[in-house]
């Protein structure tokens, strides 16, 4: 958190305290908006069990990575079970190795490593229902080409 230094001025008293009761609003405001993305964000992690089987869009891109392109991935019992290039790296991955293309459990696995690992960036930002939107990780702040995001669409659970 910034210090804050306060100068006194010529302006009147209820000036003054106009300005402080505002900037204490918005500070407050600020800082509840912030517990409450924790809060969300962890709540929605709890709520979200990876399914055996779904299908999802996966763009990955940044850095210097073998995974980089746009797929369509289906997952059956646990693993990938088919995976379409969407673009040409991403075809070019598929045709290399189906290996190489994660679930979305494979994903938050390696956010998980990151953080253990002490990244700079492992974050997640989780939709309504509570699956994983986002993973955007970054090993070294100041390094070229060690990021990785992933942005996840297009999620749907197999029918039971």
């Amino acid at each position: 958190m910034h210090a804050v230094r306060t100068v006194a001025t010529a302006a009147p008293t209820r000036h003054r305290s106009l300005r402080v009761a505002v900037l204490a609003v918005l500070l407050t405001g600020a800082v509840a908006a912030c517990g409450t993305e924790v809060a969300e964000r962890a709540g929605s992690t709890a709520r979200w069990a990876e399914p055996s089987s779904y299908s999802y869009t996966l763009e990955s891109s940044e850095g210097e990575r073998a995974l980089i392109g746009r797929f369509r991935v289906t997952v059956r019992d646990g693993e990938v079970a088919e995976a379409v290039g969407l673009d040409e790296s991403g075809e070019r991955v598929v045709q290399r190795s189906l290996g190489d293309v994660p679930t979305i459990g494979e994903l938050l696995e390696e956010c998980k490593q990151a953080r253990a690992e002490g990244a700079d960036t492992a974050e997640v930002e989780y939709a309504d229902d509570g699956h994983p939107v986002r993973i955007s990780l970054d090993w070294e702040e100041n390094a070229i080409d060690d990021e990785a995001l992933y942005v996840i669409s297009d999620y749907e659970p197999a029918a039971p």
